[in-house]
């Protein structure tokens, strides 16, 4: 059907709307710039620490800009090594172990934030906000100056409770008292994310629920089973989810409480990476140790979205 103007040209319908599948491409040619940036500036430091793994890149190819390729020899070296095994089972637990603390603790928290009276509630998120806002280096060194072997409040306060064997007692003297203390700092500093985040959940759910659930006689563990968990369970799985993410890769707090020690017993994989890139001058083996990582944490990763969507499709 054409229209007709009062000059008495005919115009067709065609010619009076934009082509329709430009209309389809407007979306994607305006997220195209954003797109592009995000790549360059993600791509770009990925795409090099791969190619820079498949060369060996030493202090001494660095000062004369050569360039040496060696295949698939710093994975071999690193693959080979016994240290990088013992570092990799080393992060798998203590990130398992700060994800689950951190989850749990918030979790608790954000409950606790429900029930208390409004000034308590003021307070407590006063106090959760000033611990998220710490910066980590000065968090590290209160926690260290906490566990000091002679100076610290803790043993001080164990022993006054009638534990006279922590008098000088050591935290760092071990592999493991180590990362026990450096799992308390993160766990400390992410619990007031995780709380905020679940609290807010909580808000969302309606009072109409446990008014349902009191009636039908609901216990206080079956009123949160059956209505707070089934409200949060989307944000334990996100804040669970992104918690992996950053406890995996966690570096300033282990490097700053004993640099790896004792005897190598907090080297976490990113510990190593530092120490294999920085400190020997090894940057091939470190960008090895680096794309190994990156993979390590996709496959996780990986696996924690498929749980997630696996649940969601389920309800």
């Amino acid at each position: 059907m054409t229209a007709t103007t009062d000059t008495g040209v005919g115009i067709t319908p065609s010619a009076t709307r934009p082509h329709v599948p430009w209309r389809r491409r407007l979306p994607y040619l305006l997220l195209l710039p954003a797109t592009v940036t995000v790549l360059a500036l993600v791509g770009y430091p990925v795409l090099s620490a791969v190619l820079t793994s498949f060369r060996q890149s030493d202090l001494a190819q660095l000062v004369s800009g050569e360039t040496v390729w060696n295949g698939l020899d710093n994975y071999t070296a690193v693959l080979s090594d016994p240290a990088f095994w013992q570092s990799t089972v080393r992060t798998l637990l203590f990130t398992a172990a700060c994800v689950s603390t951190s989850v749990l603790g918030g979790l608790l928290v954000a409950l606790l934030m429900r029930h208390v009276h409004r000034v308590v509630r003021g307070v407590l998120q006063v106090s959760l906000v000033l611990a998220w806002a710490m910066p980590m280096l000065a968090a590290t060194t209160v926690f260290q100056w906490m566990f000091d072997q002679n100076y610290g409040i803790l043993n001080k306060t164990l022993v006054q409770l009638g534990f006279p064997s922590f008098a000088g007692y050591s935290w760092f003297s071990t592999g493991l008292s180590t990362m026990a203390v450096i799992m308390v700092l993160i766990a400390w500093q992410s619990i007031p994310f995780v709380a905020f985040t679940l609290y807010a959940g909580i808000l969302g759910v309606p009072g109409e629920l446990y008014e349902a659930a009191s009636l039908d006689g609901a216990s206080s563990w079956q009123a949160f089973r059956s209505v707070t968990w089934t409200a949060l369970r989307p944000l334990v799985n996100v804040v669970t989810f992104l918690s992996l993410l950053w406890d995996f890769k966690v570096f300033t707090q282990v490097w700053a409480i004993r640099q790896g020690g004792p005897d190598g017993g907090s080297t976490t994989l990113p510990v190593l990476q530092f120490i294999k890139g920085i400190a020997t001058s090894h940057f091939g083996i470190a960008a090895a140790v680096s794309v190994l990582m990156t993979l390590m944490l996709v496959a996780i990763t990986w696996q924690n979205l498929r749980l997630m969507l696996r649940a969601e499709e389920a309800e």
